[in-house]
């Protein structure tokens, strides 16, 4: 295994706070909410614009990709393997109908980060065996963000933490209020979209999640 890669590793080991940024959600600029939010303590950016052009979405993922390799944050690009790759990200996102881990291990090589969100332990149990080098668990509350009307809920957090020996990040409406339960269910990372990119102060907001993290 590379230098890089372990070191990619251990920083997905240490990870409390990652954030999901879209613009319309943010409403301002992605790279502005980013800078706020990396500010703010953010272990982890990801860029989510599902309906970018390829050429603006590039141009945008180098932007984050400049500014996190000043910071030493991680950057996860969602959905777009060959984007990921042409921007040199530290690694891609993939839902459940997105590229299959194999597919996208061949763009990526063994260099890159892959992680698979998952809404249920036999996803998991797969997206592990696959080789994903994190998942996400969740919604595990609903989510407009994410399209669910209902979540999974804490018990699916408490079955990933006890059973599988992977880095994940709970995910899904957690808010400052719900930490400590989502903490107490097993995780030890959290993924957060609009509660802090559509904050007032997104770096105020995220700097009072990493403390509680």
């Amino acid at each position: 295994m590379s230098h890089a890669l372990v070191e990619l590793r251990e920083k997905l080991t240490a990870m409390r706070l990652y954030v999901l940024v879209t613009g319309d959600v943010a409403k301002r600029l992605p790279l502005e909410a980013a800078k706020l939010v990396i500010a703010g303590g953010a272990d982890v950016v990801q860029l989510r614009e599902k309906t970018m052009a390829d050429g603006e979405f590039l141009v945008l993922a180098r932007q984050f990709r400049e500014l996190t390799a000043k910071t030493g944050t991680l950057f996860i690009v969602n959905d777009r393997a060959e984007m990921a790759r042409l921007a040199d990200a530290d690694g891609v996102h993939l839902g459940q109908d997105d590229l299959p881990v194999a597919e996208a291990r061949k763009i990526l090589g063994r260099g890159t980060l892959i992680g698979v969100s998952t809404h249920a332990i036999d996803q998991a149990r797969r997206a592990v065996a696959d080789g994903a080098d994190y998942i996400g668990v969740g919604p595990v509350y609903p989510t407009k963000t994410k399209g669910y009307e209902q979540g999974v809920g804490l018990q699916y957090v408490r079955q990933v933490a006890s059973e599988l020996d992977v880095p994940f990040v709970a995910i899904g409406a957690i808010t400052l209020e719900r930490l400590p339960e989502v903490m107490a269910a097993g995780a030890k990372a959290v993924a957060v979209s609009s509660a802090i990119i559509a904050a007032r102060d997104p770096k105020a907001m995220a700097r009072a999640f990493k403390q509680k993290l």
